[in-house]
């Protein structure tokens, strides 16, 4: 398996990228290959840092162009070809790795993804899966941004698309599916809540337990249990994510104001890790044809690492295969 990195891309990039692969390759079969994409003069100071790292497990690729975090995503696309990002993708979309990782512009890698590898036959567009950690395990949130605004059909698109990935990469069997809204009840929501609310009600093939409100997310539903796919549109989803990313600040700002010898007990350990977004990687972007792993613009190596662990999940748990066939039911 070959997974190639964005290396460029990111806030700490390559250091992060570089550094990510490291940890990441530490633990990944033999078999497992990276290849890096970008400026070999700019990243191979940063390899010859691991002295214990494999090189033969790793690729570089030039690219001599960046997408940077401001640049406007479909202009980035059509004007930095040669760019890590656009030819990182080449690489996938052409079959030459297995997935791509990448810590840069949001927008840009959702373009890119777009035109360069094509959505699934029955998806109007893609979106942006992010992991919400609870005490049993991951719940899956999707759109996290990709799409402000979306259509009934999209909802139910994604509540397809999330389905499968716990399916088939966390290994939930019939994962439950909530659908956000501001209440349980049938009538509560938009016009376009309360339409896709009554199909996916009506939808056999998926475990759909109805509306549920933002305090279930990450606690246990009352009724229901723990759930394992929320879905909303991308506005929605990523004031949700923000918010939930500023936790770990909070709980670190409020231990600290109390006593800071607080922050060094080995008891709180566990609790900073399940607030740190580095410890899931990156969203998937589910819907189109191939794998791509979005990372936080700020990511550490950790996060890098589990990013990587993440597509290998994804490649294993044969995603793409499954999607594929789940979609054209709806095509």
């Amino acid at each position: 398996m070959r997974v190639a990195i964005d290396a460029m891309g990111g806030d700490n990039a390559p250091s992060a990228e570089v550094d990510g692969v490291a940890l990441a390759l530490r633990d990944l079969p033999p078999g497992f290959r990276v290849v890096l994409v970008g400026r070999p003069e700019v990243i191979t100071p940063h390899l010859e840092r691991h002295a214990d790292l494999d090189r033969s497990r790793v690729d570089l690729v030039p690219a001599t162009e960046v997408v940077t975090m401001t640049d406007r995503p479909l202009q980035a696309v059509r004007q930095k070809r040669d760019s890590s990002l656009v030819v990182g993708l080449g690489l996938h979309a052409r079959g030459d790795v297995d997935a791509f990782v990448s810590a840069g512009n949001t927008g840009a890698i959702l373009a890119a993804s777009t035109v360069l590898l094509g959505l699934h036959e029955g998806v109007d567009r893609a979106t942006v899966a992010s992991h919400f950690p609870t005490p049993d395990g991951p719940v899956l949130v999707l759109d996290s941004g990709a799409n402000l605004e979306c259509s009934v059909r999209e909802l139910v698109n994604f509540a397809h698309l999330g389905s499968v990935y716990m399916r088939d990469v966390l290994r939930r069997p019939n994962p439950k599916i909530g659908l956000l809204n501001v209440g349980e009840e049938d009538e509560k929501g938009t016009a376009i809540v309360r339409e896709a609310h009554a199909i996916l009600r009506a939808d056999s093939r998926l475990h759909y337990v109805g509306n549920v409100e933002g305090r279930d997310i990450v606690v246990p539903h009352p009724v229901h249990g723990q759930l394992d796919v929320i879905v909303c549109d991308g506005f929605t989803g990523n004031v949700v994510l923000k918010f939930y990313e500023s936790m770990g600040r909070l709980v670190h700002t409020l231990l600290s104001r109390e006593s800071p010898d607080l922050l060094q007990s080995p008891a709180l350990r566990p609790l900073m890790r399940f607030l740190d977004y580095g410890e899931y990687g990156g969203a998937p972007l589910l819907g189109v044809q191939g794998v791509p792993i979005i990372c936080h613009g700020s990511s550490t190596p950790l996060a890098i690492c589990n990013a990587i662990r993440r597509a290998v999940e994804s490649v294993e748990g044969r995603l793409n295969e499954h999607i594929a066939a789940e979609m054209a039911v709806l095509a």
